[in-house]
């Protein structure tokens, strides 16, 4: 079951779905052009690092050992980036970024639900052929860390990325039952590569 907005306030409230900044405002007011949270939905916004992967001849192979962030970060630049000075995002190119918000699913025994959760790209960028986290869109539930955000410009001009932008919308679901907690590589990630 995908949480309503009402329901995800209500998960906010308790605990059990922690945002970190929470996103405001959480209804419209008057003078407010826009509320973070959709019908079913929140807006998660871009972090101030981009991950560049590096050019060249480089061969990604998952079977031999080691961590995929490490794997990353060996092949690639991680750029710090301002309102003054934001990312130019070219046609044909790839890059890795994070949500500014911390994102928490917490796994509480005693309850016998727990939450999971999305994270999508935003039309209103794809519509510029801006692909926002294009794969693998589960955030488990007992995930917390910031949210790596594969994008890539398939569109014909350049996009410009700046730090504090909508970026994502995070969908949040219902599990039914608590399950064992298998923490990813990926738990408590902070940057980018993870």
């Amino acid at each position: 079951m995908i949480l309503s907005n009402v329901e995800l306030f209500k998960a906010l409230d308790e605990g059990r779905l922690i945002i970190r900044p929470e996103p405001k405002p959480r209804l419209p007011t008057v003078g407010e052009a826009h509320s973070p949270f959709d019908t079913h939905s929140v807006d998660l916004t871009l972090g101030d690092e981009i991950t560049i992967p590096a050019k060249g001849q480089i061969t990604y192979d998952l079977t031999k050992p080691g961590s995929i962030a490490d794997t990353i970060r060996q092949h690639s630049q991680t750029i710090r980036i301002t309102e003054l000075q934001p990312f130019c995002l070219e046609p044909n190119c790839f890059v890795l970024g994070r949500t500014h918000e911390y994102v928490e699913l917490p796994i509480r025994p005693e309850c016998n639900t727990c939450l999971a959760a999305r994270i999508e790209g935003k039309s209103s960028r794809a519509r510029f052929g801006i692909l926002i986290h294009f794969t693998a869109p589960t955030v488990h539930p007992g995930f917390a860390g910031t949210l790596t955000l594969e994008m890539i410009n398939l569109g014909p001009a350049s996009f410009i990325l700046r730090p504090a932008m909508a970026i994502a919308q995070l969908i949040v679901e219902e599990v039914k039952g608590c399950p064992i907690e298998n923490p990813s590589e990926f738990q408590g990630q902070r940057r980018p590569p993870g």
